[in-house]
């Protein structure tokens, strides 16, 4: 009896595999056609048959949904700049933790061997300011020299890094990423030896302005494989090959990795997925932190019981408690991953260091902005173009863009201004000035920061609350992490894959 239900067994699996590798090995077709896809007789319009979106290295799927944003417990600076309000934001991914000063470093190497010889500005330009941790009466001189540089901080985060430089990171790091997986996909072979302007950037290679070292051809895109390749002359094939090239839409390559907005860094710092009945889509309880109940302690009954829960000053001339009795065992921030993560498994959302967001700052942002995906700080660019349409680049080799005038968006319905930074608040229509320096300290420069840091009492671990610094300012206060858009589903990809009205 077992004997023969394991042989039923193995039948139904060979019958499964069958049935998967006949329907594995069958063209697709166009719906709205009928022309097959990835064939090259029928004039092989690629479609890659992956569509789900890679997560990228260091992040974590952050899944989107409605929250009221803003700070919802009290306002004891009396700034009226987080008023309540019910926003949705898409899904999104986020750094698992700060950047740390080894990413940064090795940041600054990869600038160094490619551009120090060349371009030794964009090698200052990106340079931490270790001046940060001085003070006149303080003795920080030892962070100063060492906080950076020392491999005992590699694991802490990076601080005296400017929202620009910040930026700079993010944008280098999505060429690395991008890089590593044509690498892994057998697109371009590794190439240790770029420098100067001849290095892998991902508008520059997507433009044809990069051509790399390239390993196995273009033939790895699916268009001519085994059987499949058409009856013509081999020296036919090679050149069809050859005229493929890779582009964005066959999947290959992630979005860009950038700041997190700062909706999006509320969003994600609540996670309230942690205290959410899906089934009736109600919040069961609102939060003051990052996690559950009115105290910075853990509250549950076990071996964490009266854990502080993120690194914080407790109090006046108290950065770190009691020798023998450290209560956040951090006078300055921590490693990233010393105290828990919250329900979307991100650390220091709460505490550690402030973080840098895309975001310019208005004091009525929540109430000038979209309730979907509330945003300020857009300035709407397009790619420069030569009269052949072609592409222009900098000195770096890098796509150039240009800002959208007023006047190209006059039949629009949509949008209307290519700078939107001040659009309500601060543009001539809004009547509204600011006098950076004279009677205000807000300007178009002025970015939002989120979160306490190691240096701030209990207060700013809520996430609603909000403060600004200059783009090109830096602290010892304030590091960052980035964030990555979420292509299609944002729960992925099973919703309604059967209609329940069909029978």
């Amino acid at each position: 009896m077992r004997l023969n239900s394991i042989l039923n067994w193995v039948a139904l699996l060979l019958i499964t595999a069958t049935l998967f590798s006949c329907n594995k090995s069958k063209k697709m077709e166009s719906t709205a056609t009928g022309w097959k896809y990835n064939d090259a007789k029928w004039g092989g319009f690629h479609v890659p048959e992956k569509t789900n979106q890679d997560t990228g290295p260091g992040l974590v799927m952050v899944e989107g949904g409605t929250f009221v944003m803003g700070n919802v417990y009290e306002d004891v600076t009396y700034e009226h700049h987080h008023m309540p309000r019910r926003v949705t934001v898409s899904s999104f991914y986020m750094d698992e933790t700060e950047v740390t000063n080894l990413h940064y470093r090795e940041y600054m190497y990869w600038l160094s061997r490619v551009f120090a010889d060349e371009y030794p500005e964009v090698v200052r330009k990106a340079m931490v300011d270790t001046l940060v941790w001085r003070s006149e009466l303080a003795y920080n001189e030892p962070f100063v020299e060492y906080y950076f540089r020392h491999p005992s901080y590699n694991n802490y985060p990076v601080v005296g890094v400017s929202w620009k430089q910040a930026n700079d990171f993010a944008s280098w790091r999505s060429d690395r990423v991008n890089e590593m997986m044509l690498i892994k996909k057998g697109i371009l072979d590794h190439d240790p030896a770029q420098t100067g302007i001849d290095h892998f950037n991902r508008d520059s290679y997507l433009l044809g302005n990069y051509e790399g070292v390239e390993k196995a051809g273009l033939k790895k895109q699916g268009l001519f494989k085994g059987k499949d390749k058409p009856d013509l002359e081999s020296e036919d094939i090679e050149s069809a090959e050859e005229t493929r090239s890779i582009s964005f839409s066959d999947g290959i390559m992630l979005p860009n990795y950038r700041l997190p907005t700062e909706a999006e860094w509320e969003y994600a710092a609540l996670a309230l997925a942690g205290n959410q009945i899906a089934q009736d889509e109600s919040i069961t309880d609102r939060r003051v932190y990052p996690w559950d109940g009115n105290s910075v302690r853990w509250g549950k009954r076990n071996k964490w019981q009266g854990k502080i829960m993120a690194n914080f000053k407790r109090g006046r001339g108290d950065n770190m408690g009691l020798a023998g009795a450290l209560n956040d065992n951090a006078e300055i921030p921590a490693e990233v991953k010393t105290f828990f993560p919250n329900d979307y498994g991100l650390y220091n959302m709460a505490g550690n260091v402030s973080e840098w967001t895309l975001d310019v700052y208005r004091a009525l942002t929540s109430v000038d902005a979209d309730d979907f995906n509330p945003y300020r700080g857009n300035v709407f660019k397009t790619r420069e173009v030569k009269e052949d349409g072609s592409a222009v680049f900098d000195s770096l080799g890098r796509a150039k863009y240009r800002l959208i005038s007023d006047e190209e968006n006059v039949n629009r319905r949509n949008y209307r201004k290519g700078y939107a930074i001040d659009f309500k608040d601060g543009d001539e229509e809004s009547g509204v000035t600011y006098g950076y320096g004279v009677t205000t300290l807000i300007s178009d420069k002025s970015r939002v920061i989120k979160g306490a840091s190691w240096n701030d009492r209990a207060y700013y671990l809520s996430p609603g609350t909000r403060r600004f610094m200059e783009e090109d300012q830096a602290s010892a206060e304030v590091g960052f992490r980035c964030a990555m858009t979420r292509v299609g589903s944002p729960g992925g990809n099973s919703f309604g894959a059967k209609s329940p009205f069909k029978k």
